[in-house]
């Protein structure tokens, strides 16, 4: 009898971080490429930084706090938090590298080839722009600038978390007069930040007809810094900024007041340890000692920079003037078929379940439903969960006025969404004086799922009609992020989201649910009773696939569950933007399972769930990645695709992802990411495909995927 595989090994895992920083790497990848334009690039370069931020304060912060508290205990790949603090920080310090490599020997020249220039140095400027530059510091900046001095009186500053900031030796004038040598103990430290309420990018005259010139903030200030400091010499000078572990500590149990607890924990933010610091790469010696010395930081955790330090300053030059040759043309999302614009959406939804599909097709549905909901005086409730909203939410000020118009308005606001944090708490407040019943979320857990619920009197009793999302109710990131959304007047799907309500409110669990799944109580049970399904009909000698869609993949149950089905012969093909823990291609264990990664114009953020189950498919769209987080930590909804209409629709959305040959990148056996070789195939991007598709108001019945062969993953030698 053959012994019993054991799926779990961790040399069947990847680390989490690690392929996070692949993820980076392969946004990163679309700076480099030649194909996209200019501007685009100059995007991609920014969204690197920006994330890599982010990394730093969650992630790269949890993994020191484990090392400083003595935890031993090992990853799913097994790996100790310092063994991936020392392989996140070699792999960290090559994608800086690529990165700076990308920006200064490819961007930079071929942005001076189209007529756009950043000054890299003083000595570029003309004397023309040299006199605007200095007018400009002595008019708009100097008066906002705060010199900090460090002695004996003056201790340390508290330097701002991700702030950009020039630190100064400076040595006093009648000193300098005395012609005695430098001496360390001479030498005073001053810093000061560059102001984030001015541009950090500044266009000044050009220096030739036709074209645009731009120079940085910090340059401005350190090449004026001598003015802030009249009786001093300024021996050196040189841009610095640290990143701060940001992770919020927040004991639920012992907060009586869960908002006041936030606010709290928020400023600690600005104080917390020091986890980064990068500097200029011909920073003096002497001054990279203080910084290290005041900030206490380790030698490994400085990064030296060639170049501007934090390029998330280049999204702001991807809008300059005159650059829609360098861009791709602005896409405006076009209307959903089955709601006409202006006329009754709850008469629509009546019709039948509706797909929405963002940000090809509008959000202005989404937003008119709950507009509709608080004007309709037949409607005589809304409730809704709010993760991450916009910053002048149009459906914080329609469930304000229902709530002013006389209908019970419930709205779960969750306080612990990261980094929104702050504009949540001012959301809650605005909904509660406005007179709505707000939840601050649930002790222990997050509340990520996205449900609205509209309760109806019509003619033949009550109706409920229900709102499901995979993305949030923001109108912002709607018009980036892909997404997906179902309106539905579902009986059924009405009676479940009242008792995911009745849950969150008063935490009263229900019996049993009719068609929702909700985490954290039933989800993981769901997910793996239908992996194993498709196990089973493959072991029987049926046809069995698992096709699914998600941003992150790290739960290691899940993960070995699809072992064991690919190991069974379930043919699994995924698709993965971000986080991926599962390795393809070893023998006998995941030689059946795909992993396809799209990095496209727009953030790939639908969740797509579609198993095969022997010829009676059966697909789930939802909130919820097969994160551990999302199944034990969360509340999190998934939800049916059930009307065959929409279920083909699915299937096309997702069937053409994996078809994608332009912005795919497929996982290897070695854990590295390659784009498909096109030679000699037609070229297929799913999101350029999407984009002509809602043009056109119906999509296409074109099932490109069934044109596919399935290619398993070459094996490990």
């Amino acid at each position: 009898m053959e012994k019993e595989k054991d799926y779990f090994k961790p040399e069947y895992y990847e680390n989490r971080e690690l392929s996070w920083l692949k993820f980076d790497a392969r946004v990163l990848n679309e700076a480099r490429d030649k194909n996209i334009p200019l501007l685009e690039r100059l995007k991609f370069v920014s969204i690197t930084s920006s994330n890599l931020d982010e990394f730093f304060m969650v992630r790269v912060a949890s993994l020191k706090d484990m090392v400083h508290v003595g935890y031993k205990k090992r990853d799913i790949a097994g790996m100790t938090a310092k063994e991936q603090l020392d392989a996140i920080n070699k792999d960290t310090r090559a994608l800086v590298e690529m990165q700076y490599s990308t920006y200064n020997r490819s961007l930079v020249p071929l942005l001076h080839n189209h007529g756009i220039q950043i000054i890299n140095a003083y000595e570029d400027l003309t004397e023309e722009q040299a006199e605007y530059v200095d007018r400009y510091f002595e008019e708009t900046v100097y008066p906002v600038l705060t010199p900090m001095a460090v002695d004996a009186s003056r201790p340390f500053p508290l330097i701002r978390n991700k702030s950009l900031n020039i630190a100064a030796l400076l040595q006093k004038k009648e000193e300098k007069k005395t012609e005695k040598k430098e001496k360390k103990g001479d030498l005073e430290f001053a810093t000061v930040q560059v102001p984030s309420v001015l541009s950090r990018i500044v266009q000044i005259p050009a220096s030739k007809e036709g074209e645009k010139s731009f120079i940085l903030l910090e340059q401005m200030i350190e090449r004026n810094i001598h003015r802030l400091f009249l009786n001093y010499h300024v021996v050196c000078a040189h841009p610095y900024r640290i990143m701060r572990n940001a992770d919020l500590t927040i004991d639920e149990d012992g907060a009586e007041d869960l908002l006041q607890e936030i606010q709290k924990q928020l400023k600690k933010r600005q104080w917390g340890e020091v986890i980064r610091l990068e500097v200029e790469e011909k920073i003096d010696k002497r001054l990279l000692g203080v910084l290290r010395e005041e900030l206490h930081i380790a030698p490994e955790d400085i990064f030296k920079i060639n170049g501007p330090i934090d390029l998330t300053f280049l999204m702001k030059l991807y809008g300059v003037e005159d650059g829609e040759k360098l861009r791709y043309p602005a896409y405006k999302p076009q209307r959903v078929p089955q709601i006409v614009p202006g006329e009754d959406i709850f008469e629509a939804i009546r019709k039948g379940d509706i797909l929405l599909h963002h940000p090809y097709q509008t959000f202005d549905p989404v937003v008119d439903f709950i507009r509709q909901a608080a004007k309709d005086p037949d409607v005589l409730a809304i409730k809704q969960t709010l993760y991450r909203v916009s910053g002048n939410s149009p459906i914080i000020a329609s469930l304000a006025q229902a709530a002013e118009n006389g209908k019970q308005v419930s709205v779960l606001v969750e306080l612990k969404a990261r980094f929104d944090e702050e504009n949540n708490i001012v959301w809650a407040k605005k909904l509660e004086k406005a007179g709505c019943h707000v939840i601050y979320g649930l002790v222990g857990l997050k509340t990520h799922s996205k449900i609205a619920l509209v309760v109806r009197r019509e003619e033949d009793g009550i109706r409920r009609y229900v709102h499901l999302g995979t993305g949030n109710y923001n109108d912002s990131t709607a018009k980036l992020y892909t997404d997906l959304g179902m309106f539905t007047c579902s009986e059924a799907i009405g009676e479940d989201a009242t008792a995911v309500f009745n849950m969150l409110s008063g935490y009263s669990e229900p019996l049993s649910w009719n068609k929702l799944v909700v985490a954290p109580i039933w989800l993981r049970k769901r997910f793996l009773k239908l992996i194993r399904r498709e196990a089973k009909h493959a072991q029987a000698g049926k046809d069995a696939f698992i096709k699914a869609k998600m941003n992150s993949l790290c739960d290691q149950e899940i993960i070995a569950a699809l072992y064991e089905a690919s190991a069974a012969g379930v043919k699994i093909e995924l698709v993965i933007r971000g986080i991926c823990c599962l390795k393809v291609g070893v023998p006998g264990v995941s030689e059946n399972i795909t992993v396809h990664s799209i990095v496209g114009n727009f953030l790939e953020h639908s969740r797509i769930f579609w198993f095969h189950n022997n010829g009676q498919e059966e697909i789930y769209m939802g909130s919820a990645d097969w994160m551990p987080r999302n199944l034990d930590r969360r509340v999190e909804i998934i939800f049916p695709v059930e009307q065959e209409t929409l279920m083909d629709q699915v299937r096309h959305i997702l069937g053409t992802q994996l078809c994608d040959n332009t912005k795919a990148h497929i996982l290897q056996p070695d854990g590295t990411y390659e784009k498909i070789d096109k030679r000699g195939k037609k070229l297929l991007n799913s999101q350029k495909i999407f984009c002509e598709e809602a043009k056109q108001a119906v999509p296409k019945n074109v099932n490109v995927y069934e044109e596919r062969v399935f290619i398993p993953a070459e094996p490990v030698e």
